[in-house]
C-alpha cells in the first residue's frame, strides 16, 4: 500500500429535509453565486426553496443559470465575470455534477487574474478558491464531495480534467428526495459513472491495497442491487440513498487513498464527450467491458485481478483464470445493457463516423500513462473501433 495523506473537508449533511442548513453559507459572507442547469430545479420546487433560506438567512444572490450537461467553459467564463462584478463571497450550485463542477471553476476562476481554461488545462495553477457548496440533485459524478471538475471547450473538441486541494466543496447537502425525478436515462447513466469510478480504483497495480479492494466490492455490489430497483420505483428512498452515497464514496478519495493509478476509461470517453458531446455515463459503460476484454486479450497479467472481481461481485464460480474473466465481463455488459437498458454501441449513441478516432486517441494515451494497463494510441483506436 501507497503512503497517503486522508483530507476529505466537505462537511455532509445527508438524508431528508436537509435544506435549512443552507443557513451555514452566513459564514462565508453574504453574497452567492447560485449555479444550476436548465430549469428542472424550478419546476420541482427546489429553486424556490433554496431562494427562501438563502434570503432568510440575509444572503444576497445573483444567478448563472443554463449550466450546460458537459459544462462549457464559455458557462465558466461568464460565472468568473459575475464574481467579480458583485464582489462575490461564496458559490453555491443546485444541480448534479456538471452544474458542481461548473461552480467549482468559477469559485477559483473568481481568484485567478487570468482566463479560466488556465485551470482546466493546469490544475497546479488553482491555489485558492471562492467557498463552493452544493446541493445535489443527481447521483453520479461525486463532485459533491471531491477535489476535481471537467470542463469542455467544443469549439477546440476538448474536454479536461482539472483538479486542486482548493475545489472541495466546504459543505454539500445531500437529499436522496431530491432525486425522485431523475429519468430512467440518466438513473442508469449515474450508475455506470459511480460503478467505472469504482472500476478505475479496484483495478490497481499497487500491492497490498486489499481494504480498498473490499470497500470497492462493497460499492459495485450496492449499485447492482439498488439502481434496478430505483429504476423500477422511482421513488424508493433507500435506493436513491444507497446510490447517492455511492457516487460519493466513489470518487471522494476513500477508494484510492493508498492504492492510486492513473485512470484510463475516463480519458477516452472525455474524448468522445468532447467530439460527439454524449452522455459521459453511457460513454463509459459502452467503453468499459470492450476495455476490460482487451485487457485480458493484451495482458495475461491482469487476468487474476478480472478473474477476482467476476468471483466477487458477480459470484462466477469458473476455476480458470481467463474464462472467469471472460464471464466477468460479459456479466458487467449484461448489466449495463440489458438490465440498466444503455445503449451498447457507439453508433446507438450518435455516432456515426471514426473520422476522429485517431486524433481522440493520441490526446486519451497521454492521460493513460501509468494505468491498469498502459494503453497506446493504437491499442486505444482499437477500443474505439471495437466500441464503434
Amino acid at each position: 500500500m501507497n503512503n497517503f495523506t486522508y483530507t476529505i473537508p466537505t462537511k455532509i449533511h445527508f438524508g431528508k429535509n436537509r435544506l435549512g442548513k443552507l443557513a451555514e453559507l452566513k459564514e462565508s459572507g453574504t453574497k452567492v453565486l447560485l449555479v444550476y442547469g436548465g430549469g428542472s430545479i424550478k419546476k420541482s420546487g427546489l429553486y424556490d426553496a433554496a431562494v427562501s433560506v438563502l434570503k432568510e438567512n440575509g444572503l444576497e444572490i445573483t444567478e448563472l443559470s443554463g449550466v450546460e450537461p458537459n459544462p462549457r467553459i464559455e458557462s465558466v467564463r461568464k460565472g468568473v465575470s459575475l464574481c467579480k462584478e458583485n464582489s462575490i463571497d461564496m458559490v453555491l450550485a443546485i444541480g448534479g455534477g456538471s452544474t458542481i463542477d461548473c461552480a467549482k471553476i468559477v469559485a477559483a476562476g473568481a481568484k485567478y487574474d487570468g482566463d479560466p481554461w488556465d485551470l482546466v488545462l493546469r490544475g497546479s495553477l488553482i491555489k485558492e478558491a471562492l467557498p463552493i457548496y452544493s446541493v445535489l440533485t443527481l447521483s453520479a459524478t461525486g463532485s459533491e464531495m471531491d477535489c476535481f471538475a471537467v470542463i469542455s471547450d467544443l469549439e477546440k473538441n476538448e474536454k479536461w480534467g482539472t483538479g486542486a486541494e482548493a475545489l472541495k466543496p466546504k459543505m454539500s447537502i445531500m437529499d436522496p428526495q431530491y432525486t425522485y425525478t431523475v429519468s430512467k436515462k440518466q438513473t442508469s447513466a449515474g450508475t455506470a459513472d459511480i460503478m467505472s469510478h469504482t472500476f478505475e480504483n479496484y483495478f490497481t497495480n499497487v500491492k497490498g491495497a486489499g481494504l480498498q479492494g473490499h470497500m470497492c466490492e462493497a460499492v459495485l455490489k450496492t449499485c447492482i442491487k439498488y439502481a434496478p430497483i430505483a429504476l423500477e420505483n422511482p421513488e424508493d428512498y433507500d435506493a436513491r440513498a444507497n446510490l447517492m452515497w455511492c457516487g460519493s464514496l466513489a470518487i471522494n478519495g476513500l477508494l484510492s487513498y493508498g492504492a492510486e493509478v492513473t485512470w484510463c476509461v475516463h480519458p477516452m470517453e472525455h474524448e468522445l464527450s468532447a467530439f460527439y458531446d454524449i452522455t459521459h455515463g453511457e460513454g463509459l459503460a459502452i467503453l468499459t467491458p470492450v476495455w476490460m476484454q482487451y485487457v485480458i486479450e493484451k495482458d495475461p497479467s491482469k487476468i487474476p485481478q478480472i478473474a477476482e472481481y467476476g468471483r466477487n461481485i458477480w459470484d462466477i464460480r469458473q476455476e480458470d483464470d481467463k474464462k472467469a474473466a471472460e464471464e466477468a465481463v460479459r456479466k458487467t455488459a449484461d448489466f449495463f445493457f440489458e438490465t440498466l437498458n444503455i445503449p451498447s454501441t457507439l453508433r446507438e449513441v450518435g455516432i456515426t463516423e471514426k473520422n476522429h478516432f485517431e486524433v481522440m486517441a493520441e490526446k486519451a494515451a497521454k492521460g493513460c500513462a501509468g494505468s491498469f494497463m498502459t494503453l497506446e494510441k493504437e491499442d486505444i483506436i482499437e477500443i474505439f473501433n471495437r466500441a464503434f
